[in-house]
């Protein structure tokens, strides 16, 4: 019994195309992966916001509120503090109760830097619950605003 392994008669004869259907789908995995992705990289929507008919919070019987004056020197209340004194004061006001909210209102010509600085002096001295206190400007009367919170 004989076996025949190989022929010059029936060599394979080579193939020289190129097998396409592996790199479509490559490429449709690809497309679909960036047709998901290209929704989600928008930055800029523009959404017109419906107007809040929220009551605003209720005010404490009587806020603590930290100062911040144009010379950058800070009052707790009506009371000048220094900065290395603000724990121990606001220590003494709150009686050690660190989860009092503590309202940081500053005058327009202190820079936002400075505002983040006393509010890190907050933060330091574990107060975390802090409030900005702002006025409300009434666009037909700016000169009639009142504070933020007041009724």
């Amino acid at each position: 019994m004989a076996v025949r392994l190989s022929s010059s008669d029936d060599d394979l004869e080579i193939n020289h195309e190129i097998n396409v259907t592996p790199f479509i789908d490559v490429i449709l995995v690809l497309l679909i992966i960036f047709m998901v992705a290209a929704p989600l990289s928008t930055v800029d929507v523009n959404v017109d916001l419906p107007a809040s008919t929220a009551e605003p919070a209720q005010r404490p019987d009587k806020p603590l509120f930290l100062t911040i004056k144009p010379d950058l020197s800070l009052a707790l209340g009506e009371d000048p503090v220094t900065r290395d004194g603000l724990a121990a004061a606001l220590d003494a006001q709150t009686k050690s109760e660190k989860d009092s909210r503590v309202f940081v209102r500053a005058d327009k010509s202190v820079s936002y830097g400075d505002v983040m600085g006393a509010m890190n002096l907050l933060r330091a001295a574990g107060y975390l619950k802090i409030g900005l206190v702002g006025l409300e400007a009434d666009s037909a009367a700016p000169s009639d605003a009142k504070p933020a919170g007041a009724h």
